[in-house]
């Protein structure tokens, strides 16, 4: 299935029905009463978080989206059937903002979350309505009003708890097949990576994140260069970014530690607050730096990088190194889930009263 992450679509609920002017038809009675009914109210649209959706391209082909109208007030008493509301799948993840203005208006975020993105319009009045004891047959009834009708943008970011970004072939998709259920492509060029790959990493019994691989980063890509650019929205709702190292290129001139400082300054550009998420910096493909080396390879590019954060050293081939790296991933992520709740959640002693 082709990723989609972005799409603008047009949605319209239904208007309301008319009211409607009648007056009771009786045997014997000259003068009935009024008796029109009121129209029904025009159908919304709703948009619904669906965790089996991981993609916005049913949108992009499908942009126009209406709900029916009210049925007009009758005789009798009778009001018009209210419109059919529709609802629109979306991911979970899923922002909606008016496409006009660019305001943010909506964001799903649990799966099986329901919102109204346009309310249908309500019935008008029948003439029942403008009985009075100084107006005892009136004529009056009023239209149905309009639904809403709304340009929206969509825009797709994945819910991972921890990304994997670093330059092209740095082995992210080695690195998330080797530690979770992901089995993106792998090949021994650039840009293998097309779009964002999610994987489940299963640290223990009950004990599990979700991991995203993005499109590798090059020098410029907040500006538009390379992929990456493309996707980096992706990494703004992760709890801790994995800075991953390609430290034997197959280019020996190229420098991995401006490298590494060029994704760095992506990050700041592209968004202040992505740069100051939690960052680890994970040196790969170390299975391919001599046993007697690897020691000083990782010292003299930690001391260039100037970073003093955690530093773990793995070979996605051979899957040295990745225990320690997803449990201490993992161990990270409960302790600011634990932050982010109420003293009363995390105290067991707790009972809510009723």
């Amino acid at each position: 299935m082709k990723f989609v992450d972005e799409a603008f679509i047009d949605v319209s609920a239904g208007d309301g029905g008319a009211g409607c002017v009648s007056f009771r038809h009786e045997k014997y009675k000259e003068f009935g009463g009024p008796n029109g009914g009121d129209g029904g109210r025009g159908g919304h649209v709703f948009a619904m978080a669906d965790s089996n959706l991981n993609t916005l391209v049913d949108f992009r082909f499908s942009r126009r989206h209406e709900a029916k109208r009210g049925e007009h007030g009758m005789g009798s008493d009778m009001f018009g059937a209210a419109g059919e509301d529709i609802t629109l799948k979306m991911p979970v993840g899923t922002i909606i903002s008016d496409a006009d203005t660019g305001e943010l208006l909506f964001e799903l975020l649990t799966p099986g979350e329901m919102i109204a993105i346009a309310k249908g319009g309500d019935g008008g009045f029948g003439n029942m309505r403008f009985k009075s004891a100084i107006n005892r047959a009136p004529r009056q009834k009023t239209p149905g009003w309009p639904g809403d009708k709304k340009n929206l943008k969509l825009e797709l970011k994945v819910l991972a708890d921890v990304g994997l970004l670093g330059m092209p072939n740095a082995g992210k998709s080695t690195l998330i097949t080797a530690i979770s259920n992901a089995r993106p492509r792998i090949a021994d060029y650039p840009f293998t990576t097309l779009h964002p790959n999610l994987g489940v990493v299963r640290v223990g019994p009950e004990q599990s994140f979700v991991v995203a691989d993005l499109p590798g980063l090059i020098e410029g890509a907040s500006e538009g260069a390379g992929l990456g650019h493309l996707f980096l929205r992706h990494l703004q709702r992760t709890r801790l970014l994995l800075h991953v190292v390609d430290l034997a290129p197959f280019d020996e001139a190229v420098d991995t530690v401006a490298q590494a400082k060029a994704i760095v300054n992506e990050l700041k550009k592209y968004d202040p607050e992505l740069y100051r998420k939690p960052r680890y910096l994970v040196l790969n493909k170390l299975d391919m730096v001599p046993a007697e080396r690897r020691a000083e390879v990782v010292r003299d590019f930690v001391k260039r990088f100037k970073y003093k954060g955690p530093v773990f050293e793995i070979s996605a081939l051979t899957r040295e190194g990745c225990e320690q790296l997803t449990r201490a991933a993992y161990q990270h992520i409960k302790a600011q889930q634990a932050a982010a709740l109420p003293a009363a959640e995390l105290d067991p002693r707790f009972v809510p009263v009723l």
